[in-house]
Formats: structure tokens, sequence, C-alpha cells
């Protein structure tokens, strides 16, 4: 008889029931459903923090072209500078071999677009933009444009 009780109480005490197992989901989807829409909106911070750090990066590398040439890229001439030697407009005495950006390449902003780049620029030496998630100037939120300018 001892066996038999045994046995009774290891099948009550050795898994969830389906009850058991409903309650868990029911609480695992009240928890998802209210953390969910808050995490949806971090990829978007994500990339305007991607765009400010690819801002800085172009900063530095425009800085140092400056600092070998004595002037930086004209507008015509755009960012493709940093990558190439120009072939026209004001030509760099002492372009550096293998050019300013790690990758060798200008990289497009987050949302897919290119920069803006103007030099020279209406609030520095030179004017550098993102036109945020829209691709338009001006916007809000996610939409807002990124300014070196305006970044610290």
């Amino acid at each position: 008889m001892r066996n038999t009780t045994h046995a009774a109480m290891a099948s009550q005490t050795g898994g969830f029931t389906l009850l058991e197992l409903l309650v868990v989901l029911v609480i695992i989807g009240i928890l998802a459903s209210y953390i969910g829409p808050k995490l949806m909106g971090h990829p978007e911070e994500a990339r305007r923090t991607k765009a400010v750090l690819q801002i800085k990066a172009l900063e530095t590398a425009l800085k140092t072209y400056r600092l070998d040439n004595g002037f930086y890229p004209s507008t015509d001439q755009g960012l493709q500078a940093l990558v190439e030697a120009p072939a026209s407009g004001k030509i760099p005495p002492r372009w550096r071999a293998g050019g300013y950006l790690e990758k060798r390449a200008v990289p497009v902003d987050p949302w897919g677009a290119p920069y803006v780049y103007l030099s020279p620029g209406v609030h520095g030496d030179f004017d550098l933009s993102s036109l945020g998630a829209d691709g338009e100037p001006g916007g809000e939120d996610a939409a807002r444009d990124i300014h070196n300018w305006q970044i610290d």
C-alpha cells in the first residue's frame, strides 16, 4: 500500500495543470501588452543616436582634412572628398592617401539618405545635417532634423 500512496503523490506534484499554464500565459500576455509599446519607441531613438555619432565622426574627418590641406571641401566636392581626392574645384595639396574615413565610404544616415553638407556653412565653417525620418527639412519628433551645430 505504501508504494501506491507514493505513486499517487508523485503524479499529483509532477507537473503543471492546464489551468496553471493558462494563468501563466495570461500574465505574460498582460505584461507584454504593457511593456511592448514602450520598447517599440527605442529603434527610432537608436537611429537618432547613430546619426549624431556619424555626424561627429564626419566632423572629425572634415577637421582632419582641413588640418592637412588648409581648407574644407567645397559644397560641390561634398563629403565624397573625404574618400576620393577631388579632381575639380580647389584641389587639396596634401590629400591623405586612403582618405579620411575608416571604411573608405561616406555613410548615409540611419534612414538611408545622404547627409546634407554645406561649406562654407551658415552656422559655422560647414553645416552637416540629417533630415531625419521623413527626409524633409524641418519636422518634429522622429522627423526632426539633426544638425552638427546643435550637437554638444
